[in-house]
């Protein structure tokens, strides 16, 4: 008879490889009378165990009953090691056996040792995912009602997390990662980098990239581990697109690359903000030239709903650049004077640009009061005669766009492009809504009631500066 006293001994054994198993946990199982786990996992073990070994396997849902298995046998003063894939204290045995001696108020030693868990078996094979802080989720709503989880993958998704996601589907759970998905799509770039491993460490294992847009969730089943990248992970491409790896960096190569390439303080600033930025649109697979507009004003604003009110004519940004460089525009107008103030004296002097306003004229003013219209009004008649071919900025006043457009109709105004941004309650959206109809002019328009000087000027810093989008490293005349 047995009198002395037991102990359990909670092992994971890692995804499923032999080398994926800890020295601890090899010692534990071979020095234990009693293995207790689900029946599946027993292959994966079955060269190490011992000839003499008592093994108790069991299904699926029986975690409770392996449990007092355990106790049950402990009591008796066998050294038993319950065993779970991957690491026993992650979606495993090692919160119940804790839970169950609470319970009975047995007075058994627990151990419990750490094993490989499938996410990280699973973010080795894809390369280097979870390089910064991440979270761990698991779909399985059979002990955690869906509400709870949706709060959750909402949380991660806005914290940018790098989230790894467990039990993404099973035959009854089909939905939840198409919810999933959708809940992320909504907080991240469709181009994050994604990757799932299906049976990682296992013989049958597979791996396999994506971005969050192209993610088919038909794809995933039960033995799949998921990851998601942040807004800072990418794909390394060096051996080739089916063996792409996902990396998530850590941040130590930014700070030194931009010491390297010398920045000033402005511009190294404006960079960061402007990649961070990027990552977080909705929709970045957007033309170059609207897509650098909108980081401007994006970066101007705070406000990401620009990227549904920013409007842009097709290569509108592009033409206009090109426009400057070859010298056919020399001069910018605009309604205020805060406009003009914003636009970059260091791109006006590099491309040889004249910017005017004619707000503070003396001829505006006394033309104001013989037409009865306003001073903006009248700076832009005068502004239309003075200087045809110049591109027309508007950051307040919807009068002088309305009245630039009356203009045009007129054949008295040829501007070369206009920026339309004026911001207010009155005549603002129509004043807008008359300048769109003029396709032959290249525009670019804040929709609805925003606008601003600021605004307006950041959008011709925009056009000014083209030539440094395709590199994204905005601020040279800062």
């Amino acid at each position: 008879m047995i009198v002395s006293k037991g102990k359990i001994i909670v092992v994971g054994i890692g995804p499923g490889d032999l080398d994926d198993i800890t020295p601890a946990v090899l010692a534990a199982i071979r020095e234990s009378d009693i293995i207790i786990g689900y029946k599946y996992y027993f292959q994966f073990i079955q060269q190490i165990l011992r000839p003499d070994v008592l093994c108790i396997d069991s299904g699926m849902k029986k975690e409770q009953e392996r449990a007092q298995d355990a106790f049950r046998y402990a009591l008796e003063g066998h050294v038993v090691c319950v065993i779970s894939s991957g690491d026993a204290g992650i979606y495993g045995m090692t919160p119940l056996i804790y839970e169950m001696r609470k319970q009975m108020n047995a007075d058994i030693e627990i151990i419990s040792l750490p094993g490989i868990s499938a996410f990280q078996k699973a973010a080795f094979l894809l390369g280097a995912p979870i390089g910064h802080d991440f979270c761990v989720i698991s779909l399985s709503d059979l002990m955690t009602p869906w509400e709870i989880i949706e709060k959750r993958i909402r949380a991660a998704a806005m914290a940018d997390f790098v989230t790894a996601v467990y039990n993404p589907k099973s035959q009854g759970r089909y939905w939840q990662l198409y919810r999933l998905k959708e809940i992320f799509l909504q907080e991240r770039n469709g181009m994050t980098p994604v990757g799932y491993v299906r049976q990682a460490g296992r013989p049958e294992q597979s791996v396999h990239t994506c971005t969050l847009a192209e993610l088919d969730p038909e794809q995933i089943d039960m033995f799949t581990v998921l990851l998601i990248g942040n807004s800072q992970s990418f794909f390394d491409n060096n051996e080739g697109v089916s063996n792409r790896a996902i990396i998530t960096p850590r941040g130590y190569f930014g700070e030194e690359k931009n010491k390297e390439e010398k920045y000033g303080i402005g511009q190294d600033i404006m960079i960061r903000s402007f990649r961070t930025i990027e990552k977080e649109l909705k929709h970045p697979e957007i033309a170059l030239g609207k897509k650098w507009a909108l980081l401007h004003a994006i970066h101007t604003t705070a406000d990401f709903e620009m990227e549904d009110i920013l409007y842009t004519d097709p290569d509108a940004v592009e033409n206009l650049f090109h426009k400057f460089q070859n010298g056919e525009i020399k001069t910018i107008v605009t309604d205020v004077t805060m406009a003009a103030s914003g636009i970059r004296k260091g791109a006006l002097h590099r491309l040889g640009v004249d910017v005017r306003c004619y707000l503070g004229d003396e001829r505006t003013v006394q033309l104001a009061k013989e037409k009865g219209i306003t001073r903006t009004q009248a700076g832009i008649r005068l502004a239309a005669e003075e200087c045809p071919g110049a591109l027309f900025v508007f950051g307040n006043a919807p009068t002088a766009l309305m009245e630039l457009c009356d203009l045009i109709r007129k054949q008295k105004a040829h501007p070369a492009g206009v920026i339309a941004a004026p911001v207010g309650f009155v005549h603002v959206k129509e004043s807008k809504y008359m300048i769109k109809p003029f396709v032959s002019i290249p525009k670019i328009i804040v929709e609805g009631r925003k606008g601003g000087s600021n605004l307006a000027a950041t959008l011709v810093n925009a056009i000014l500066c083209f030539d440094d989008a395709e590199q994204l490293k905005p601020g040279r005349d800062v």
